[in-house]
């Protein structure tokens, strides 16, 4: 019996003994594959040493958590889409040849492109054609900013409902209430009678009216079709819900669109939970809009080039104002960041004054170094953003930054209620940047995203007023006692940082 008991002993010292070898050597072996995979790609060193430590301290924990976050896949997942819009343009150059006359096209380079005028504008206009080329610079457009769903939403529906050839409508959130259902039994009633009509919504940002069956009612009106955007799709073997469609577009009959940060829910206009700044633009902008829009549909459906690359959706344009603007569009990409880049070298040409609307302020590095170098060489920057954010996080990483900026020379005013969720930067007056990217790193790197560069005293003039008001309903941050804020505060914010990348 002893013997027997010594045997079993031995038998379980040895197999112990080889489970903790085969352990070891199965920890050395994800480990080794980890670090090699995260030296395969230049990366920030910071993050590439944390997945390493990462891996080597939790044991077969670590290199999951690597696989399921760590693994970068945004470019080969940007990269499907971008050669997508390579091909979608190709088509659409085919389309410019006499024999198959685009309208559109032709007129932009014969009639409407324009030339920049100041120093500023050629410079940065350099650098947007050198990464869009497809999108010119364009005069002759009139952009009207509108405040809040309160002046943005009437103008809409007006515009809807006086539509008699097409309707084309995406928005990051389609709500499920009052609004959105009065925006979708207008666009329905042109739908029956006869109006060709397009919806793009984001099935991120629109989960809750998906899931609840909301769109249902509306499937089946001849004319109307309702798309979701996602690059996440379990029979594709596609899981990348990071790649979000963010751009807010209503282009209707080629003529008249609407752009900015508003989506189509009640709390733009409900109890005025919501500021905002959109933007109603008549001209040739109106067709970038479009283009883009048809690009994106062309994406997410069976239409093709032949039934989206018709005359009838790109009339010829003509001279509505004065202002000269370019479209700036965003999203994953291979090598450019073209709306990250743009806002760069903006802030870099700055020489007078930066006004900064944003409702998150997560920026990377070095938009933070060229905001901070602004201000040391005697800019006036100044930063506006919400008082209390409806995302803890994105705030308690921006909270992180103000310290440094502050004592750079950056002024912060912080927004009373209504939360503010608008978007701008104005440069010397001299250009203003508006559309649908937050300051974060999500948006001038993850989403799907549409800015307009405008080059207009005017509208410059009316913005700036606007975001002027919005500077007086603010408090300026008090560095000192921002100062005096608790050792756990801190701590909240350093830990809010580190998600940064993906807020």
């Amino acid at each position: 019996m002893q013997q027997a008991q010594e045997l079993v002993e031995i038998a379980t010292g040895f197999l112990s003994t080889h489970a903790l070898a085969m352990g070891w050597a199965l920890h050395l072996t994800c480990f080794t594959l980890v670090v090699l995979h995260c030296l395969q790609a230049r990366r920030e060193p910071s993050t590439t040493i944390l997945w390493i430590a990462v891996a080597w301290s939790f044991p077969v924990i670590g290199p999951l958590l690597y696989v399921s976050f760590g693994v970068d896949r945004i470019p080969a997942k940007g990269w499907i889409k971008r050669e997508h819009d390579e091909q979608f343009l190709a088509e659409r150059r085919a389309r410019e040849d006499e024999s198959l006359p685009l309208a559109y096209w032709r007129a932009v380079y014969e009639m409407v492109a324009a030339q920049p005028r100041t120093e500023i504008e050629k410079q940065l206009g350099r650098a947007i054609s050198s990464m869009q080329a497809e999108f010119p610079l364009l005069g002759g457009n009139d952009v009207q900013p509108l405040v809040s769903g309160s002046e943005a939403f009437p103008e809409m529906l007006r515009a809807i409902r006086a539509a008699h050839h097409h309707v084309h409508m995406q928005t990051f959130i389609l709500g499920r209430d009052a609004v959105a259902r009065e925006f979708l039994d207008a666009l329905a009633e042109r739908a029956r009678a006869g109006v060709k009509v397009r919806i793009l919504y984001d099935r991120f940002g629109s989960t809750r009216a998906l899931l609840s069956g909301f769109f249902l009612r509306y499937k089946r009106v001849p004319n109307m079709q309702l798309v979701g955007w996602t690059q996440a799709n379990p029979l594709k073997r596609q899981f990348q819900v990071n790649l979000r469609n963010h751009r807010k577009a209503l282009i209707v009959d080629g003529t008249t669109a609407f752009c900015g940060g508003i989506n189509i829910h009640d709390q733009a206009t409900k109890g005025g939970e919501i500021r905002d700044y959109h933007f109603r633009v008549r001209g040739p902008i109106v067709l970038e809009l479009q283009y883009t829009f048809l690009r994106d549909w062309n994406f997410m459906t069976d239409e093709g080039p032949d039934e989206l690359l018709r005359d009838c959706y790109f009339p010829r344009p003509h001279a509505a104002g004065r202002a000269v603007a370019r479209l700036v569009n965003g999203g994953p990409s291979v090598g450019v960041d073209a709306l990250w880049d743009t806002f760069f070298l903006a802030v870099t040409l700055a020489r007078r004054q930066i006004l900064l609307v944003t409702p998150y302020f997560v920026p990377a590095p070095d938009l933070l170094r060229a905001l901070r170098g602004a201000a040391l060489r005697g800019v006036d920057v100044r930063l506006v953003v919400p008082r209390r954010t409806n995302h803890l996080c994105a705030g308690l990483a921006a909270e992180a930054l103000y310290e440094e900026l502050v004592d750079a020379g950056v002024r912060i005013y912080r927004r009373l209620r209504p939360f503010m969720h608008a978007k701008a930067c104005i440069v010397d007056d001299t250009v203003a940047l508006v559309g649908t990217a937050n300051m974060d790193v999500r948006s001038l790197r993850l989403n799907y995203e549409t800015n307009l560069a405008i080059y207009d005293t005017d509208v410059i003039g009316q913005l700036k007023r606007i975001v002027c008001e919005d500077e007086a309903r603010s408090e300026e941050l008090d560095i000192l006692a921002w100062r005096g804020r608790s050792a756990l505060r801190r701590l909240a914010e350093n830990a809010a940082s580190l998600l940064a990348p993906v807020l």
